[in-house]
């Protein structure tokens, strides 16, 4: 009955606050829309607590610096964005396309400033994510970005996509690799939530200047690495220990790689 009763709440606030959003997208700035969103991600907290009676626990914030920053995170469920926009001010964030083709989400998107890319990757891909970022830079604001590309199983990961170090690179900013075991509670998209605490974790952020591979080993080595410390054996949830370790890729994901190697070789 938690579940149910979660997921109806969880589902008739996200309505509620995506019309109140994009009423305020209809103002001059962003600054009501923002405050909306994130008044949103602590109600869906609340209720993670109240109906699913799921803890959840923020470490760590105060290592995320001032001014423009990178927050690449684990993403292991929905509720991952909710915590991290709930504890931290005026973010934007990368994601696919295919989040345009839902109406409402569509304008508070673009109002948001959100550097949204085509899921396909390439150059074009490339260039768009640049110019859609260099305003938020602009704007001294934090992007928070998921560099597996795609919601993994708890225990699982998927490769890391080159997107967070062209950004890295290109804005010559820290980045804060964000830790967390919430998947072991709130799996992915599943229906079923699973009670317990679970921990969101921001790290020591990676300073500007290093490498593309050492710096995307370093990345996923602190993440990974993290996450797996903080899985709960005792209350397991959603986690099969089998899974954790795991490296997963699906066909869509697989192509789009292969396609934009080719096309790194050939530039």
């Amino acid at each position: 009955m938690r579940s149910l009763f979660f997921n109806v709440f969880f589902y008739a606030m996200t309505g509620l606050y995506a019309v109140a959003c994009v009423l305020f997208s209809l103002l001059p700035g962003r600054k009501m829309m923002m405050m909306a969103l994130q008044r949103y991600t602590r109600v869906i907290r609340w209720g993670m607590k109240v109906f699913a009676g799921i803890t959840v626990h923020v470490e760590g914030r105060s290592r995320v610096p001032e001014g423009v920053c990178i927050i690449a995170s684990k993403h292991l469920s929905y509720g991952d964005g909710h915590v991290i926009f709930s504890v931290v001010n005026d973010l934007s964030f990368v994601t696919g396309e295919q989040l345009l083709k839902i109406p409402l989400l569509k304008r508070i998107l673009r109002k948001m400033n959100a550097v949204v890319i085509d899921s396909c990757g390439g150059s074009d891909a490339r260039q768009e994510m640049d110019e859609q970022a260099e305003l938020i830079q602009d704007q001294g604001r934090r992007i928070l970005i998921f560099p597996e590309g795609h919601l993994s199983r708890i225990g699982t990961h998927h490769r890391y996509k080159k997107g967070v170090w062209h950004l890295y690179d290109d804005f010559k900013c820290p980045v804060v690799p964000v830790a967390s075991n919430l998947g072991q509670r709130w799996n992915q998209t599943d229906w079923q939530k699973h009670p317990g605490s679970a921990t969101v974790e921001f790290m020591e952020p990676i300073a500007p200047g290093m490498e593309k591979d050492a710096f995307m080993k370093l990345l996923q080595d602190r993440i990974e690495t993290r996450s797996k410390e903080l899985l709960d054996y005792e209350n397991m949830g959603a986690l099969n220990p089998a899974d954790v370790g795991q490296e997963r890729e699906n066909p869509v994901a697989k192509a789009n790689r292969e396609k934009r190697e080719a096309e790194e070789k050939t530039a």
